[in-house]
């Protein structure tokens, strides 16, 4: 806990004795091994790793003596319940430069305990026209969910989420094919794919 301030005592013993459900979320990537630093969850992509099965293992680019991952990833956070998330459901795949397009998935506590989940989407550009992020934080929404309950979460994806800086220094959003990611850390399994003509 940083900066946990005067009160930080009585907060623990809350969560600890199980008076309070933790929700927060991590601010920052923890790795498994000082090797793996820098590890940040918007790298460029480095090819790491390469897909088993399709190469002998000597030519996969990974670590010998630890796994490629993080140990606790960007969004990351502990909680007393759990939480399973719908496919994510678009109002449209494809959308103008005036247009938008909108992202649902449904959150359900699937847990025995009521609780809170910050529900995150992440963004990557699959070409660009300079080396873009695996995955950038676009948005975030926290909910509270009883046991056995579920909420509908939407995202509006615009182009202004697309943008980034070209050479030339112009905030642009170059058309093509973007993956959105939705879920509960930087590692959100629930993919969709959009395009922005």
């Amino acid at each position: 806990m940083w900066f946990g301030g005067s009160e930080a005592a009585y907060a623990i013993g809350d969560v600890l004795f199980g008076d309070v459900n933790p929700g927060g979320k991590l601010t920052m990537t923890f790795p498994k091994n000082v090797g793996q630093i820098p590890l940040f969850y918007n790298h460029k992509n480095t090819g790491r790793p390469l897909q088993a099965g399709k190469w002998f293992e000597k030519f996969r680019s990974n670590y010998l003596d630890v796994d490629n991952d993080a140990l606790y990833p960007f969004g990351y956070g502990l909680s007393y319940t759990t939480f399973q998330y719908s496919d994510i459901a678009l109002s449209t795949p494809s959308m103008e430069q005036n247009g938008s397009i909108t992202a649902v998935v449904t959150v359900t506590n699937t847990g025995k305990r009521d609780g809170s989940e910050v529900v995150q989407l992440y963004i990557r550009d699959l070409v660009g026209s300079i080396t873009r992020p695996v995955r950038e934080l676009k948005g975030f929404e926290k909910i509270f969910l009883r046991a056995g309950e579920s909420k509908t979460v939407s995202f509006k994806i615009t182009p202004e989420l697309l943008r980034f800086y070209d050479y030339d220094l112009n905030h642009v959003a170059e058309p093509g094919e973007f993956d959105l990611f939705i879920g509960g850390s930087s590692q959100a399994a629930k993919t969709a794919r959009i395009t922005l003509k």
